[in-house]
């Protein structure tokens, strides 16, 4: 039964399922970044135009030259619920948006004309078959890769490699032949350049019944969505670190030492020992370090008791966290 998105409570509207939120994407303004995606691809002198749907997330479905774009994005109470839920919107502005359609967009023309079969395809980006990982450590310095979406997903699989290549030589905004000149990464894109040259006279038929997982068709409530999105992208989420940092620094009556402020004084010091008994690159232990003194100042916590034991207590859970990662790719075992 379909619900007044805009009327019903925020418990009552995690109780729905998603098949019964009447969403449309005609009339939003995702509607409008579309129609820009197939503006640019036109410009390219492409004749296919991916269709795009509405599902649960962001992906282009195995074998299917389509785009599944996310439920949230169709309304602005659903796109609220998403910030509240999630504390970040993956394609909540019209950049990040338009980075994540040129990317799928690549997706699709893999499956629409099953680029992964070409052996050349193979020898540039590698081979298809490699396992996905949903934690993955990437070289941030790398010039072997185009830049597109946040965390270096270039890096991720050979797949995602192709579309964020895709992605950047499809947007007419980001001057590749200059900016990637003398990187290995222009090789890419000068052999998608080439690829689609030789296939822009070229479409597929695509038709509804070939979407997958479409959201006419998603029975699940919005709350256990959710849940399974919290327990699969925790450690992206701001206060995935929150409660372990609360025990370390117990939130009491009176102020004391800022935690932020004592961490960040003594950072370098804690960055070099921990880098030294994991044998963890710098950045990697840099960047965790200074999310969680982001954390800490917006939780404004404090220091009780002495602070060279903070410290140390402060650097054995660190170093726990940094050990962890380099075994398991996660800062944190899972369940």
């Amino acid at each position: 039964m379909k619900i007044d998105i805009d009327s019903v409570s925020h418990e009552e509207l995690l109780q729905a399922r998603l098949c019964d939120l009447g969403l449309t994407i005609k009339g939003t303004v995702i509607e409008d970044y579309i129609n820009q995606l197939y503006d640019e691809l036109k410009l390219k002198g492409m004749q296919l135009l991916p269709p795009c749907y509405i599902s649960d997330e962001w992906f282009s479905p195995h074998g299917v030259a389509a785009i599944a774009i996310p439920f949230y994005l169709t309304h602005p109470r659903l796109l609220a619920l998403e910030k509240k839920m999630m504390h970040v919107v993956e394609g909540g502005t019209k950049p990040e948006a338009l980075k994540l359609l040129r990317h799928e967009c690549g997706h699709a023309y893999v499956h629409a004309f099953n680029l992964t079969r070409k052996s050349r395809w193979r020898q540039i980006f590698g081979h298809p078959g490699k396992a996905y990982m949903e934690h993955y450590r990437y070289r941030p310095y790398s010039k072997s890769f185009v830049n597109n979406l946040r965390d270096f997903y270039a890096q991720s699989h050979p797949e995602e490699d192709f579309a964020e290549t895709f992605a950047v030589w499809l947007d007419p905004q980001s001057n590749w032949k200059q900016q990637y000149e003398s990187w290995p990464a222009m090789r890419k894109l000068a052999y998608v350049e080439e690829l689609m040259e030789a296939l822009k006279e070229t479409t597929v038929k695509v038709t509804a019944k070939d979407f997958y997982y479409p959201i006419h068709k998603i029975k699940k409530r919005l709350v256990l969505h959710y849940d399974r999105m919290i327990k699969m992208y925790g450690e992206d989420i701001e206060d995935f670190f929150d409660e372990d940092l609360k025990k370390l620094f117990p939130v009491t009556e009176g102020k004391g030492t800022s935690a932020a402020d004592l961490v960040a004084r003594h950072r370098r010091l804690i960055e070099e020992s921990i880098c030294r008994h994991t044998k963890e690159k710098k950045y990697v232990v840099s960047s965790l370090l200074a999310k969680l003194i982001r954390r800490m100042k917006v939780l404004k916590l404090h220091v009780h008791g002495e602070p060279k034991d903070c410290i140390a207590e402060f650097s054995v859970y660190l170093t726990s966290l940094i050990s962890n990662y380099r075994y398991t790719n996660q800062y944190k075992g899972g369940d």
